[in-house]
Protein backbone atom coordinates (compact mmCIF):
# COMPACT_ATOMS: atom_id res chain seq x y z
CA UNK A 1 0.00 0.00 0.00
CA UNK A 2 1.33 3.47 -0.77
CA UNK A 3 -0.09 7.07 0.09
CA UNK A 4 -2.53 8.40 -2.30
CA UNK A 5 -1.60 10.54 -5.47
CA UNK A 6 -4.40 12.33 -5.48
CA UNK A 7 -6.45 15.55 -4.01
CA UNK A 8 -8.58 14.92 -1.35
CA UNK A 9 -12.36 15.47 -2.29
CA UNK A 10 -14.65 17.71 0.33
CA UNK A 11 -15.85 14.84 2.43
CA UNK A 12 -19.85 14.50 2.79
CA UNK A 13 -20.92 13.47 6.43
CA UNK A 14 -23.03 9.87 5.70
CA UNK A 15 -26.68 10.11 7.76
CA UNK A 16 -28.76 6.34 7.31
CA UNK A 17 -31.70 6.99 5.35
CA UNK A 18 -35.11 7.00 6.64
CA UNK A 19 -38.59 7.42 5.14
CA UNK A 20 -40.36 10.43 6.67
CA UNK A 21 -43.62 11.33 6.85
CA UNK A 22 -45.49 13.78 3.63
CA UNK A 23 -46.61 17.05 4.90
CA UNK A 24 -49.91 18.11 4.03
CA UNK A 25 -51.21 20.92 3.19
CA UNK A 26 -48.10 23.06 1.48
CA UNK A 27 -47.85 20.81 -1.61
CA UNK A 28 -51.43 22.06 -2.65
CA UNK A 29 -50.86 25.51 -2.11
CA UNK A 30 -50.59 27.53 -5.25
CA UNK A 31 -46.84 28.72 -5.82
CA UNK A 32 -45.90 32.12 -5.54
CA UNK A 33 -44.32 33.92 -8.46
CA UNK A 34 -40.56 33.21 -8.94
CA UNK A 35 -38.23 36.09 -8.69
CA UNK A 36 -36.12 37.17 -11.91
CA UNK A 37 -33.38 35.54 -10.07
CA UNK A 38 -34.90 31.90 -10.06
CA UNK A 39 -36.11 32.86 -13.68
CA UNK A 40 -32.50 33.27 -14.95
CA UNK A 41 -31.52 30.23 -13.30
CA UNK A 42 -34.12 27.70 -14.82
CA UNK A 43 -31.72 26.97 -17.83
CA UNK A 44 -32.61 22.90 -17.47
CA UNK A 45 -34.35 21.28 -19.86
CA UNK A 46 -34.84 17.27 -20.03
CA UNK A 47 -38.31 15.39 -20.81
CA UNK A 48 -39.37 18.85 -18.79
CA UNK A 49 -38.14 22.35 -18.36
CA UNK A 50 -37.30 23.96 -14.84
CA UNK A 51 -40.24 25.68 -13.38
CA UNK A 52 -42.56 22.84 -14.27
CA UNK A 53 -46.16 23.43 -11.73
CA UNK A 54 -46.16 20.66 -9.00
CA UNK A 55 -49.76 19.99 -9.89
CA UNK A 56 -48.93 18.43 -12.86
CA UNK A 57 -46.94 15.74 -11.34
CA UNK A 58 -47.83 12.46 -11.41
CA UNK A 59 -47.11 11.82 -7.69
CA UNK A 60 -45.65 12.95 -4.55
CA UNK A 61 -42.58 11.31 -2.82
CA UNK A 62 -41.18 13.15 0.05
CA UNK A 63 -37.44 11.31 0.93
CA UNK A 64 -36.50 13.98 3.32
CA UNK A 65 -37.54 16.95 5.42
CA UNK A 66 -36.10 18.90 7.82
CA UNK A 67 -37.83 21.61 11.03
CA UNK A 68 -36.79 24.70 11.91
CA UNK A 69 -38.83 26.93 14.61
CA UNK A 70 -41.62 24.41 14.39
CA UNK A 71 -41.54 24.66 10.54
CA UNK A 72 -41.23 21.92 8.24
CA UNK A 73 -39.25 21.46 5.59
CA UNK A 74 -39.71 19.07 2.81
CA UNK A 75 -38.67 17.96 -0.46
CA UNK A 76 -41.09 16.49 -2.98
CA UNK A 77 -40.18 13.97 -6.22
CA UNK A 78 -41.96 13.23 -9.32
CA UNK A 79 -39.96 10.07 -10.20
CA UNK A 80 -41.86 9.46 -13.77
CA UNK A 81 -40.46 13.20 -14.49
CA UNK A 82 -36.99 13.21 -12.88
CA UNK A 83 -37.85 16.72 -10.98
CA UNK A 84 -38.54 18.03 -7.81
CA UNK A 85 -40.32 20.84 -5.78
CA UNK A 86 -39.94 22.14 -1.92
CA UNK A 87 -42.51 23.23 0.57
CA UNK A 88 -42.31 24.95 4.09
CA UNK A 89 -46.06 24.08 6.15
CA UNK A 90 -46.82 24.99 10.04
CA UNK A 91 -45.13 28.89 9.30
CA UNK A 92 -46.62 32.21 8.82
CA UNK A 93 -45.78 34.78 6.24
CA UNK A 94 -42.75 35.85 4.98
CA UNK A 95 -41.45 32.19 5.75
CA UNK A 96 -38.87 31.62 2.88
CA UNK A 97 -38.57 28.27 1.36
CA UNK A 98 -36.50 26.82 -2.30
CA UNK A 99 -34.44 24.35 -3.47
CA UNK A 100 -30.00 23.37 -4.21
CA UNK A 101 -28.90 21.41 -6.84
CA UNK A 102 -25.37 19.62 -6.91
CA UNK A 103 -23.89 17.89 -9.78
CA UNK A 104 -21.34 16.69 -7.40
CA UNK A 105 -23.00 14.48 -4.91
CA UNK A 106 -23.55 17.38 -2.77
CA UNK A 107 -19.78 18.75 -2.46
CA UNK A 108 -20.92 21.91 -4.47
CA UNK A 109 -24.45 23.55 -5.68
CA UNK A 110 -24.45 26.90 -7.26
CA UNK A 111 -24.18 29.50 -4.39
CA UNK A 112 -27.04 32.21 -4.37
CA UNK A 113 -29.46 30.29 -7.55
CA UNK A 114 -31.80 29.48 -4.52
CA UNK A 115 -33.90 27.37 -7.61
CA UNK A 116 -38.07 28.60 -6.65
CA UNK A 117 -36.77 30.91 -4.26
CA UNK A 118 -40.30 31.73 -2.93
CA UNK A 119 -41.85 32.89 0.31
CA UNK A 120 -45.27 32.54 2.56
CA UNK A 121 -47.79 34.85 1.47
CA UNK A 122 -49.05 37.27 4.39
CA UNK A 123 -51.67 35.27 6.36
CA UNK A 124 -50.59 31.92 5.25
CA UNK A 125 -48.74 29.48 7.20
CA UNK A 126 -47.45 27.12 4.05
CA UNK A 127 -45.95 27.32 0.51
CA UNK A 128 -44.17 25.60 -1.98
CA UNK A 129 -41.65 26.37 -5.03
CA UNK A 130 -42.15 25.14 -9.25
CA UNK A 131 -40.42 21.95 -10.22
CA UNK A 132 -36.87 21.39 -11.17
CA UNK A 133 -34.85 18.49 -12.99
CA UNK A 134 -32.37 16.94 -10.67
CA UNK A 135 -30.49 16.12 -13.50
CA UNK A 136 -28.96 18.23 -16.58
CA UNK A 137 -28.45 14.83 -18.54
CA UNK A 138 -27.55 17.70 -21.28
CA UNK A 139 -24.44 18.33 -19.89
CA UNK A 140 -24.12 14.82 -17.97
CA UNK A 141 -24.93 16.41 -14.80
CA UNK A 142 -25.66 13.39 -12.45
CA UNK A 143 -27.78 15.76 -10.10
CA UNK A 144 -29.21 15.45 -6.55
CA UNK A 145 -31.69 18.33 -4.37
CA UNK A 146 -32.46 19.28 -1.53
CA UNK A 147 -35.06 21.90 0.26
CA UNK A 148 -34.25 24.16 2.28
CA UNK A 149 -36.10 26.97 4.63
CA UNK A 150 -35.26 30.38 6.41
CA UNK A 151 -37.24 31.70 9.45
CA UNK A 152 -35.92 35.12 10.08
CA UNK A 153 -32.20 35.17 9.92
CA UNK A 154 -32.40 30.96 10.60
CA UNK A 155 -31.96 28.52 7.75
CA UNK A 156 -32.36 25.26 7.36
CA UNK A 157 -31.77 22.28 4.79
CA UNK A 158 -32.56 18.50 4.05
CA UNK A 159 -30.26 15.67 3.30
CA UNK A 160 -29.41 15.73 -0.33
CA UNK A 161 -31.69 13.20 -2.25
CA UNK A 162 -32.80 12.33 -5.97
CA UNK A 163 -35.28 10.68 -7.65
CA UNK A 164 -35.51 7.05 -8.78
CA UNK A 165 -34.27 7.63 -12.66
CA UNK A 166 -31.30 5.42 -12.92
CA UNK A 167 -31.32 4.39 -9.17
CA UNK A 168 -34.27 2.18 -9.26
CA UNK A 169 -32.56 -0.39 -7.11
CA UNK A 170 -29.66 -0.75 -4.76
CA UNK A 171 -27.05 -1.12 -7.52
CA UNK A 172 -28.34 1.38 -9.92
CA UNK A 173 -28.37 3.63 -7.21
CA UNK A 174 -24.94 3.26 -5.88
CA UNK A 175 -24.06 3.25 -9.57
CA UNK A 176 -25.56 7.02 -10.13
CA UNK A 177 -24.21 8.08 -6.82
CA UNK A 178 -20.88 6.88 -7.58
CA UNK A 179 -21.02 8.94 -11.39
CA UNK A 180 -22.07 12.02 -9.32
CA UNK A 181 -18.00 11.96 -9.08
CA UNK A 182 -17.49 11.49 -12.14
CA UNK A 183 -15.55 15.13 -13.07
CA UNK A 184 -16.71 16.13 -16.46
CA UNK A 185 -13.52 18.08 -17.07
CA UNK A 186 -10.66 15.89 -16.19
CA UNK A 187 -12.94 12.41 -17.19
CA UNK A 188 -11.66 10.78 -14.25
CA UNK A 189 -13.51 10.06 -11.03
CA UNK A 190 -12.68 12.26 -8.04
CA UNK A 191 -11.39 15.14 -10.41
CA UNK A 192 -7.56 13.60 -10.29
CA UNK A 193 -7.86 10.26 -9.63
CA UNK A 194 -5.69 7.54 -11.29
CA UNK A 195 -5.45 4.41 -10.34
CA UNK A 196 -8.76 4.74 -8.15
CA UNK A 197 -10.59 6.12 -11.32
CA UNK A 198 -9.77 3.36 -13.07
CA UNK A 199 -11.37 1.09 -10.21
CA UNK A 200 -14.72 3.44 -10.44
CA UNK A 201 -14.84 2.68 -14.35
CA UNK A 202 -14.32 -1.00 -14.07
CA UNK A 203 -17.22 -0.92 -11.18
CA UNK A 204 -19.74 1.30 -13.38
CA UNK A 205 -18.72 -1.28 -15.94
CA UNK A 206 -19.93 -4.41 -14.26
CA UNK A 207 -22.73 -2.54 -13.05
CA UNK A 208 -24.15 -2.15 -17.01
CA UNK A 209 -23.29 -6.04 -17.59
CA UNK A 210 -25.14 -7.03 -14.91
CA UNK A 211 -27.90 -4.76 -14.36
CA UNK A 212 -28.62 -3.96 -17.75
CA UNK A 213 -28.28 -0.31 -17.05
CA UNK A 214 -26.13 1.69 -19.78
CA UNK A 215 -26.88 4.97 -18.91
CA UNK A 216 -23.52 5.69 -17.85
CA UNK A 217 -21.17 3.90 -20.29
CA UNK A 218 -20.34 7.48 -21.96
CA UNK A 219 -17.84 7.21 -19.50
CA UNK A 220 -15.97 4.69 -21.17
CA UNK A 221 -15.07 6.83 -24.40
CA UNK A 222 -14.62 10.10 -22.01
CA UNK A 223 -12.16 8.77 -19.96
CA UNK A 224 -10.53 6.86 -22.95
CA UNK A 225 -10.28 9.57 -25.22
CA UNK A 226 -9.16 12.63 -22.90
CA UNK A 227 -6.42 10.50 -21.32
CA UNK A 228 -5.16 8.00 -23.55
CA UNK A 229 -1.90 10.34 -23.55
CA UNK A 230 -2.03 11.20 -19.84
CA UNK A 231 1.44 9.91 -17.75
CA UNK A 232 3.15 7.73 -19.68
CA UNK A 233 0.59 7.42 -22.54
CA UNK A 234 -1.94 4.03 -22.93
CA UNK A 235 -2.37 4.77 -19.44
CA UNK A 236 0.69 3.80 -18.33
CA UNK A 237 2.94 5.36 -15.99
CA UNK A 238 5.88 4.22 -13.33
CA UNK A 239 3.95 2.18 -10.96
CA UNK A 240 3.33 -1.10 -12.61
CA UNK A 241 0.31 -1.83 -10.43
CA UNK A 242 -1.43 1.50 -11.49
CA UNK A 243 -0.93 0.31 -15.23
CA UNK A 244 -2.40 -2.99 -14.39
CA UNK A 245 -5.64 -1.98 -12.86
CA UNK A 246 -6.15 0.34 -16.04
CA UNK A 247 -5.43 -2.64 -18.43
CA UNK A 248 -8.28 -4.59 -16.30
CA UNK A 249 -11.02 -1.69 -17.12
CA UNK A 250 -10.02 -1.53 -20.84
CA UNK A 251 -10.24 -5.31 -20.82
CA UNK A 252 -13.85 -4.68 -19.24
CA UNK A 253 -14.65 -1.76 -21.58
CA UNK A 254 -13.72 -4.14 -24.10
CA UNK A 255 -16.18 -6.64 -23.12
CA UNK A 256 -18.88 -3.98 -22.70
CA UNK A 257 -18.25 -2.09 -26.49
CA UNK A 258 -16.85 -4.78 -28.57
CA UNK A 259 -14.16 -1.74 -29.54
CA UNK A 260 -11.01 -2.98 -30.25
CA UNK A 261 -8.99 0.29 -29.24
CA UNK A 262 -9.51 -0.65 -25.59
CA UNK A 263 -7.98 -4.47 -26.06
CA UNK A 264 -5.15 -2.87 -27.98
CA UNK A 265 -4.78 -0.87 -25.11
CA UNK A 266 -5.08 -3.56 -22.53
CA UNK A 267 -2.46 -5.47 -24.43
CA UNK A 268 0.30 -2.18 -24.17
CA UNK A 269 -0.46 -1.97 -20.65
CA UNK A 270 0.15 -5.92 -19.96
CA UNK A 271 3.60 -4.93 -22.04
CA UNK A 272 4.96 -2.52 -20.38
CA UNK A 273 4.20 -4.65 -17.13
CA UNK A 274 6.03 -7.77 -18.63
CA UNK A 275 9.13 -4.98 -19.75
CA UNK A 276 9.26 -4.58 -15.52
CA UNK A 277 9.71 -8.52 -15.44
CA UNK A 278 13.30 -9.39 -14.07
CA UNK A 279 15.41 -11.17 -12.55
CA UNK A 280 14.76 -10.34 -8.66
CA UNK A 281 13.77 -13.29 -6.44
CA UNK A 282 13.00 -15.54 -9.03
CA UNK A 283 10.65 -13.64 -11.20
CA UNK A 284 7.56 -11.95 -11.15
CA UNK A 285 6.80 -8.11 -12.09
CA UNK A 286 8.76 -4.80 -9.99
CA UNK A 287 6.00 -2.74 -8.26
CA UNK A 288 7.92 0.38 -9.73
CA UNK A 289 9.86 1.01 -12.42
CA UNK A 290 12.39 3.31 -10.26
CA UNK A 291 13.13 -0.18 -7.88
CA UNK A 292 13.19 -3.86 -7.25
CA UNK A 293 10.25 -4.48 -4.91
CA UNK A 294 8.43 -7.04 -5.48
CA UNK A 295 4.64 -7.08 -4.16
CA UNK A 296 1.39 -8.94 -4.50
CA UNK A 297 -0.97 -6.49 -6.22
CA UNK A 298 1.08 -6.08 -9.23
CA UNK A 299 1.83 -9.72 -9.56
CA UNK A 300 -1.76 -10.42 -9.07
CA UNK A 301 -2.59 -7.71 -11.67
CA UNK A 302 -0.65 -9.08 -14.18
CA UNK A 303 -2.20 -12.80 -13.78
CA UNK A 304 -5.00 -11.40 -14.17
CA UNK A 305 -4.63 -9.51 -17.20
CA UNK A 306 -2.64 -11.47 -18.97
CA UNK A 307 -4.99 -14.39 -18.61
CA UNK A 308 -7.42 -12.07 -19.72
CA UNK A 309 -5.84 -11.26 -23.16
CA UNK A 310 -5.34 -14.45 -23.84
CA UNK A 311 -9.04 -15.40 -22.94
CA UNK A 312 -10.20 -12.38 -25.98
CA UNK A 313 -7.39 -12.86 -28.12
CA UNK A 314 -7.79 -15.72 -30.76
CA UNK A 315 -4.68 -17.97 -31.11
CA UNK A 316 -2.74 -16.54 -28.77
CA UNK A 317 -0.03 -18.15 -27.00
CA UNK A 318 2.59 -15.16 -25.39
CA UNK A 319 0.18 -13.83 -23.20
CA UNK A 320 -0.94 -17.24 -21.68
CA UNK A 321 2.60 -18.37 -21.37
CA UNK A 322 3.46 -14.59 -19.39
CA UNK A 323 0.06 -15.87 -17.61
CA UNK A 324 1.52 -19.26 -16.70
CA UNK A 325 4.85 -17.89 -15.95
CA UNK A 326 3.12 -15.90 -13.35
CA UNK A 327 1.20 -17.98 -11.27
CA UNK A 328 3.86 -20.75 -11.09
CA UNK A 329 6.70 -17.64 -9.67
CA UNK A 330 3.81 -16.46 -7.50
CA UNK A 331 2.73 -19.51 -5.93
CA UNK A 332 6.49 -20.60 -4.77
CA UNK A 333 7.14 -16.95 -3.93
CA UNK A 334 6.53 -17.21 -0.06
CA UNK A 335 3.88 -14.31 -0.30
CA UNK A 336 0.78 -17.13 0.78
CA UNK A 337 1.55 -17.34 4.30
CA UNK A 338 0.40 -20.57 6.08
CA UNK A 339 -3.50 -19.00 6.94
CA UNK A 340 -3.98 -18.94 3.04
CA UNK A 341 -3.63 -14.99 3.48
CA UNK A 342 -1.50 -13.20 0.98
CA UNK A 343 0.86 -10.18 2.38
CA UNK A 344 1.74 -7.53 0.77
CA UNK A 345 4.94 -8.32 -0.82
CA UNK A 346 8.91 -9.60 -0.34
CA UNK A 347 11.50 -7.81 1.57
CA UNK A 348 15.06 -8.00 0.54
CA UNK A 349 15.84 -10.95 1.58
CA UNK A 350 12.86 -12.13 -0.65
CA UNK A 351 11.37 -13.58 1.99
CA UNK A 352 7.70 -12.86 2.87
CA UNK A 353 7.45 -8.74 4.74
CA UNK A 354 4.56 -10.09 6.97
CA UNK A 355 2.83 -6.79 6.27
CA UNK A 356 -0.57 -6.55 6.15
CA UNK A 357 -3.23 -8.95 4.39
CA UNK A 358 -4.71 -6.00 2.90
CA UNK A 359 -7.96 -7.17 1.39
CA UNK A 360 -7.21 -6.83 -2.27
CA UNK A 361 -4.53 -8.68 -2.33
CA UNK A 362 -6.74 -11.55 -1.41
CA UNK A 363 -9.32 -10.88 -4.01
CA UNK A 364 -7.52 -10.25 -7.10
CA UNK A 365 -5.81 -13.43 -7.46
CA UNK A 366 -8.88 -15.00 -7.15
CA UNK A 367 -10.48 -12.87 -10.12
CA UNK A 368 -6.77 -14.20 -11.97
CA UNK A 369 -7.25 -17.91 -11.28
CA UNK A 370 -10.64 -17.69 -12.30
CA UNK A 371 -9.21 -16.16 -16.12
CA UNK A 372 -6.35 -18.49 -16.14
CA UNK A 373 -8.88 -21.79 -14.92
CA UNK A 374 -11.22 -20.66 -18.14
CA UNK A 375 -7.72 -20.18 -20.24
CA UNK A 376 -6.62 -23.62 -19.90
CA UNK A 377 -9.64 -26.04 -17.86
CA UNK A 378 -7.30 -26.82 -14.90
CA UNK A 379 -9.65 -27.69 -12.04
CA UNK A 380 -6.50 -27.44 -9.64
CA UNK A 381 -6.86 -23.36 -10.17
CA UNK A 382 -10.30 -23.37 -9.14
CA UNK A 383 -9.31 -25.90 -5.73
CA UNK A 384 -6.73 -23.51 -4.78
CA UNK A 385 -8.79 -20.25 -5.13
CA UNK A 386 -11.49 -21.67 -3.14
CA UNK A 387 -9.26 -22.80 -0.34
CA UNK A 388 -8.24 -19.19 -0.72
CA UNK A 389 -10.90 -17.31 -0.79
CA UNK A 390 -12.61 -19.59 2.01
CA UNK A 391 -9.66 -18.46 4.44
CA UNK A 392 -10.25 -14.49 3.59
CA UNK A 393 -14.12 -14.50 3.95
CA UNK A 394 -13.62 -15.62 7.68
CA UNK A 395 -10.37 -13.90 8.72
CA UNK A 396 -11.58 -10.72 7.03
CA UNK A 397 -14.96 -10.66 8.46
CA UNK A 398 -15.50 -8.18 11.70
CA UNK A 399 -18.74 -8.50 13.48
CA UNK A 400 -20.12 -10.85 10.76
CA UNK A 401 -18.88 -7.98 7.66
CA UNK A 402 -15.88 -7.24 5.80
CA UNK A 403 -13.54 -5.11 7.17
CA UNK A 404 -10.37 -3.59 5.91
CA UNK A 405 -7.48 -4.15 8.02
CA UNK A 406 -6.54 -0.95 9.83
CA UNK A 407 -10.14 0.52 8.38
CA UNK A 408 -10.30 4.19 8.97
CA UNK A 409 -13.74 6.36 9.00
CA UNK A 410 -12.51 8.38 5.93
CA UNK A 411 -12.86 7.73 2.21
CA UNK A 412 -10.30 9.51 0.56
CA UNK A 413 -6.88 8.10 -0.67
CA UNK A 414 -6.06 4.23 -1.65
CA UNK A 415 -7.44 2.08 1.30
CA UNK A 416 -11.18 2.63 0.69
CA UNK A 417 -10.75 1.11 -3.62
CA UNK A 418 -9.52 -1.70 -1.52
CA UNK A 419 -12.31 -3.82 -0.51
CA UNK A 420 -14.14 -3.33 -3.73
CA UNK A 421 -11.21 -5.20 -5.65
CA UNK A 422 -11.41 -7.74 -2.96
CA UNK A 423 -15.58 -8.30 -3.32
CA UNK A 424 -15.35 -8.44 -7.38
CA UNK A 425 -12.39 -10.96 -7.63
CA UNK A 426 -14.64 -13.19 -4.97
CA UNK A 427 -17.68 -12.62 -7.24
CA UNK A 428 -16.04 -13.27 -10.46
CA UNK A 429 -14.86 -16.59 -8.38
CA UNK A 430 -18.34 -17.23 -7.03
CA UNK A 431 -20.02 -16.70 -10.71
CA UNK A 432 -17.21 -19.26 -11.85
CA UNK A 433 -18.06 -22.07 -9.33
CA UNK A 434 -20.82 -24.53 -10.16
CA UNK A 435 -22.49 -24.10 -6.46
CA UNK A 436 -22.17 -20.47 -5.88
CA UNK A 437 -21.15 -21.00 -2.50
CA UNK A 438 -19.86 -17.17 -1.87
CA UNK A 439 -23.47 -16.07 -2.46
CA UNK A 440 -25.01 -16.50 1.01
CA UNK A 441 -21.45 -14.36 2.48
CA UNK A 442 -21.96 -11.31 -0.21
CA UNK A 443 -25.37 -11.16 -0.17
CA UNK A 444 -25.21 -10.94 3.76
CA UNK A 445 -22.56 -8.11 3.56
CA UNK A 446 -24.43 -6.27 0.75
CA UNK A 447 -27.38 -6.01 2.93
CA UNK A 448 -25.60 -5.15 6.19
CA UNK A 449 -24.34 -2.07 3.82
CA UNK A 450 -27.45 -1.01 2.37
CA UNK A 451 -29.30 -1.01 5.78
CA UNK A 452 -26.07 0.36 7.87
CA UNK A 453 -24.31 2.26 5.65
CA UNK A 454 -26.36 5.01 3.46
CA UNK A 455 -27.51 8.19 3.40
CA UNK A 456 -30.46 9.21 1.32
CA UNK A 457 -28.76 9.94 -1.38
CA UNK A 458 -27.20 6.31 -1.26
CA UNK A 459 -23.81 7.68 -0.48
CA UNK A 460 -21.97 4.80 1.14
CA UNK A 461 -19.46 5.09 4.06
CA UNK A 462 -16.48 3.15 5.20
CA UNK A 463 -17.60 0.59 7.32
CA UNK A 464 -20.46 -1.72 6.05
CA UNK A 465 -21.32 -3.01 9.18
CA UNK A 466 -22.25 0.68 9.94
CA UNK A 467 -20.84 3.56 12.05
CA UNK A 468 -19.37 7.19 12.03
CA UNK A 469 -17.90 7.96 8.44
CA UNK A 470 -17.46 9.80 5.39
CA UNK A 471 -18.55 9.26 1.70
CA UNK A 472 -16.10 9.43 -1.11
CA UNK A 473 -15.52 7.82 -4.34
CA UNK A 474 -13.29 5.12 -3.17
CA UNK A 475 -16.00 3.93 -0.73
CA UNK A 476 -18.92 4.32 -3.44
CA UNK A 477 -17.13 2.40 -5.89
CA UNK A 478 -16.34 -0.51 -3.06
CA UNK A 479 -19.93 -0.94 -2.09
CA UNK A 480 -20.77 -1.00 -6.36
CA UNK A 481 -18.37 -4.28 -6.47
CA UNK A 482 -19.82 -5.77 -3.66
CA UNK A 483 -23.48 -4.94 -4.75
CA UNK A 484 -22.60 -5.52 -8.22
CA UNK A 485 -20.90 -9.44 -7.01
CA UNK A 486 -24.07 -9.87 -4.83
CA UNK A 487 -26.74 -9.35 -7.33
Amino acid sequence: MRMSRSLPAVLVSIALATTLPGITGAAQAAPAPVSAAAAAAAAVCNKYCDTRDPALSPQDRQPVSATLSGRSVVLHFDDTDAMGWASIANGAGGDEVWLDRSTDGGRTWASGSKLGDTSVPAGGNGWRTLMYNVDDWNTQGVGALRACGRVGSGITCTPWARTTWNAGDRRTAAATALMMSFDRTSKLFGGNGWWTAANALTAIIDNARVSGMGSYTYAIADTYNKNIGAQGGNFTNEYLDDTGWWGLAWVAAYDQTGDSRYLNTARADADHMFANWNSTCGGGVRWSTNGTYKNAITNELFLQLTAALHNRIPGDTSYLNRARSEWTWFQNSKMINSDNMINDGLNDACANNGQPTWTYNQGVVLGGLTELYRATGDASLLATARTLADASTVRLQSSGVLREPGEGDGCTGDGPSFKGAYVRGLGRLNTQLSDHPYSPVLGSWANSAYTRDRNPLDQYGPHWAGGAGTSDYGCQQSVLDLLNAAG
